[in-house]
């Protein structure tokens, strides 16, 4: 994104901070259809590590009267040659971003030569070196940095690529579509030729290059078409791939089966490489995978492993449909295939394993990330309206609220007519780049209920607000409950609207029996569309208790009086597992705030009988799902529990939340001790539903167990970790040992890095033990382990292992009042802006996220950004959120 003066100086980026000076911010309104379309695209790549050659071929019409300059964007790339019609064209201009080119045909073929030097790209975007392999990243801009071109994602055209490359180093040679041609070259090269039949805009383009292991099996669709399906990993890691190719072949069973939606290419393929900044690339029929997501066995990887493995495999392979048949129209709409994708990879998790389970991990990243996000200076609706840098919209906005908003359009529709919404947008707008308006347009027509209302989720940010009151008339025997929504404003937005919130309700009788609410149902779906709005609810013989918004029907904060024994009665009865989880997390909550109150006015901390014996009944339940008693131990984060204050006090918010756990542990050590006894499981390792939530609560019991006897704690963990026959197990005894500082902690981590350290997936869990340990040297600590042999600071899996779960997850000791971890974080943005500002920017969020801590914290922080934005050649990816959080 470099203004240049000549074609030699067009990989010169000295002049990047010219650019963040003069932000050039982007618009929805804005948008306009391109004046120019692409028919087809020829590529050619010639590869070698510091000069690779490329030639872009395409058929290109004018599609205005005017002869409007054709704008082509490019970044970084070394122009060699242009040809219109197979004649050298010189009348261009070499511009900032991109390259300009005047007085065309109506319809013309353009021929675009450029060199890249993949070697040197550590950005990974466009097409770079992962360790010996060649790969692409182009979403969401990378392809310019692989040839000039119409860089957008409206433009849809058919692709055929050719590779050439050394056939010893590279024997395969990867790209979209169908293989029509391959055969050995000169000078010990050799050469495949792609063709991709659907049109595809370039963002979805792949190439991957190396040597690999192949894991090859096939796929029988439902109308009989048989599908190749190779699976391609580093050498030495065959024996790691099972559970994956296992998930695809699951995730396409399952789209037929509840989306009647069937893969259309002859083959399906998936690259799992090291270096990579997302989690995978859905790429039409070549997905990239960072080796996270894709490599697994029982000695390396855990429990969460195996289940993030189905579900990204699964997210990937649902988007041939929705984000690659039918794709974004603009990335302001890029929720139109991530939110929708996430909601169908959520579904898709809860129909193979526990959907209670799945739910409540959907709804801790809502809580625990997502709501501040709302709050923060990075706000923004799940269509957002404006940006600087294309990069920064992949959020936690866009995909999990987004799915929460897809969510909320089943819940209001129902599976029958959602399905009918769905199939009705695959007829109309397969093989186009549409709108969210043309997704709910859809819904609308195919169920006949009037979602204008409820289109204010895509345009409207911010976490709303619900507060609830009831009234009970003995009288006339009707129960009455009123809805209050308040939308506070957020940094884009000042002025709110009314939301359609759907909220699922179910009333119990002081028995625990749900009451019918009409027609022989137990649970309703309210539709909250008014600022307020009352429910009467006739023929109750009492007060009932009601259980709101069951299974997150919306994602909203709400607010109602609780007692302590209405909520053990919803832990009790709820029929809505989510629900009890639920219940238990607002008493924790309700208690962990009550504490800091206590805590900032100089009185002790304190916890009621009723408190203790709620999770005692929960740990001792033979009823519950031993992953959901674990998921009721697991409380909210330091970080989550912020969001339940106007002011946030560190200290007290971590002494508090400290002493409750402490007060669990202690209260109920033996009954942790017995449950953690129950749930050993002596057979082979299996990742199977039922095996995954024993090993679940038996390791959630251990680490409490270390909270209340250290002696004990010490003597399990190490049994657990001399029988342990998986990763899960092992990984569980060094988490309590950490957590605990148990006295073999040392030991058992100094063992497990001299048994693991040439692993680098494995080791990442070790250096996030190590970034999450209580600690006055922890920053000392990480400072000594970026030496260490195992980390490779060039590695986003390393970064985020390593600083980012010390920013994330160690948010006492990042906030420490010294402001440490404060200069720590920016130390390392500087390091990044340069090297990879996309991993960067995602590093930065706890920094930009103040608004509610203490005046010396804010100070101490608004410091170290203020010094952040002073730097030479700052990426447009920090600028824009430093500037938004200092203006905040």
């Amino acid at each position: 994104m470099t203004q240049v003066s000549s074609i030699e100086e067009n990989a010169d980026e000295s002049n990047h901070n010219d650019i963040t000076k003069n932000p050039q911010e982007k618009h929805l309104a804005d948008y306009k259809p391109s004046d120019y379309l692409i028919e087809s695209l020829d590529l050619v790549f010639d590869l070698f590590d510091e000069n690779t050659i490329v030639k872009a071929t395409t058929q290109i019409n004018r599609v205005t009267g005017d002869n409007t300059p054709l704008f082509l964007f490019g970044d970084n790339l070394v122009l060699r040659s242009i040809l219109v019609n197979d004649s050298a064209f010189t009348d261009y201009t070499l511009v900032e971003g991109g390259i300009e080119l005047f007085n065309l045909p109506t319809s013309f073929v353009l021929s675009i030569e450029t060199e890249l030097n993949p070697l040197a790209n550590k950005a990974f975007e466009g097409l770079y070196k992962s360790g010996e392999a060649f790969c692409t990243q182009c979403e969401a801009e990378g392809f310019r940095r692989i040839t000039y071109y119409l860089d957008r994602p409206d433009i849809l055209a058919k692709f055929s690529t050719t590779i050439s490359a050394d056939k010893t180093l590279y024997p395969s040679l990867l790209s979209n579509g169908n293989r029509v041609d391959q055969g050995d070259l000169a000078d010990g090269r050799h050469f495949v030729k792609w063709i991709d039949p659907f049109p595809k805009p370039a963002y979805l383009f792949a190439l991957v290059a190396g040597q690999f292991d192949c894991l090859a099996d096939s796929f029988v669709t439902k109308s009989g078409r048989t599908v190749a399906l190779e699976l391609f990993v580093d050498k030495g890691n065959l024996d790691k791939t099972a559970h994956a190719m296992l998930s695809l072949k699951n995730s396409m069973t399952w789209d037929e089966e509840r989306f009647n939606l069937e893969y259309d290419l002859d083959i399906y393929m998936i690259v799992a490489v090291d270096f990579f900044n997302m989690g995978a690339m859905e790429n039409k029929g070549l997905n990239v995978f960072n080796s996270k997501f894709v490599l697994a066995n029982s000695q390396s990887a855990t429990d969460q492993d195996y289940l993030g493995i189905e579900a990204v495999i699964g997210h990937e392979y649902f988007h041939n449909w929705t984000g690659n048949r039918i794709t974004c129209r603009d990335w302001f709409q890029l929720s139109l295939k991530e939110g929708l994708t996430v909601f169908r990879d959520q579904e898709f998790s809860s129909d193979m394993g526990s959907r209670t389970v799945n739910r409540i991990a959907n709804v801790k990243i809502m809580r625990n990330h997502q709501f501040a996000e709302d709050a923060g200076p990075m706000s923004h609706p799940i269509r957002p309206a404006s940006v600087m840098e294309m990069n920064n919209f992949y959020t936690v906005t866009v995909y999990d609220k987004g799915s929460e908003v897809i969510r909320m359009l089943h819940t209001l529709l129902g599976e029958q007519k959602f399905q009918q919404g769905m199939a009705l947008y695959v007829e109309r707008h397969d093989g186009q780049a549409v709108t969210c308006d043309d997704f709910v347009a859809a819904m609308t027509d195919a169920s006949g209920i009037d979602l204008t209302l409820f289109k204010r989720w895509y345009s409207q940010s911010g976490t709303p607000n619900v507060n609830i009151t009831d009234h009970f008339d003995t009288n006339t025997n009707s129960y009455q409950i009123t809805f209050k929504q308040k939308n506070l404003p957020t940094a884009d937005q000042k002025h709110k609207q009314p939301l359609h919130i759907p909220v699922d309700i179910e009333l119990l009788d002081s028995e625990g029996n749900a009451v019918d609410l009409g027609h022989g149902k137990t649970s309703k779906v309210l539709s909250l569309t008014q600022k307020e709005q009352t429910f009467v609810f006739d023929n109750l013989k009492q007060k009932p208790v009601p259980c709101l918004f069951r299974g997150f029907s919306a994602p909203v904060k709400y607010q109602y009086a609780y007692s302590d024994e209405q909520l053990l009665h919803l832990i009790s009865y709820a029929s809505d597992e989510f629900s009890r989880w639920d219940a238990g997390q607002i008493l924790f909550n309700k208690y962990l705030v009550k504490n800091v109150q206590l805590q900032q006015a100089g009185n002790a901390f304190s916890l009621p009988t009723l408190f203790i014996e709620a999770f005692k009944a929960v740990l001792t339940s033979d009823q519950l799902d031993p992953a959901l008693i674990a998921d009721m131990f697991e409380f909210i984060s330091e970080n989550g529990a912020m969001e339940l204050f106007e002011a946030v006090d560190i200290e007290a918010i971590h002494a508090a939340r400290l002493f409750i756990l402490q007060q669990l542990a202690e209260q109920l050590q033996s009954e942790f001790v017995a449950v953690y006894h129950q749930h050993q499981l002596t057979a082979d390792y299996q990742p199977k539903t039922e095996d995954i939530a024993q090993r679940k609560l038996a390791n959630c019991a251990l680490s409490y167990i270390a909270k209340s006897d250290s002696k004990l704690a010490n003597e399990l963990v190490l049994k657990q970790i001399s029988r342990a026959n998986n990763m899960t197990d092992h990984l569980g005894a060094l988490l309590a040992a950490n957590t605990g500082k148990l006295a073999c902690r040392d030991a058992v981590m100094a063992d497990f890095d001299d048994k693991w350290f040439e692993n680098g997936l494995v080791m990442d869990k070790w250096f996030a033990l190590q970034a999450s340990l209580s600690s006055e040297t922890i920053l000392a600590n990480i400072e000594t382990l970026f030496n260490h042999r195992s980390f490779d600071y060039s590695n986003p899996n390393r970064l985020r292992a390593l600083v980012g779960t010390f920013v994330n997850a160690n948010s006492y000791y990042f906030h420490a009042i010294d402001g440490s971890g404060y200069v720590f974080l920016t130390d390392q943005l500087i390091k990044l802006n340069s090297q990879n500002p996309q991993v960067a920017a995602r590093l930065i969020t706890p920094l930009i996220q103040f608004k509610r801590l203490d005046a010396k914290r804010v100070a101490l922080i608004k410091t170290q950004l203020t010094r952040l934005l002073a730097i030479d050649n700052l990426s447009l990816d920090l600028f824009e959120k430093v500037t938004k959080a200092l203006a905040h």
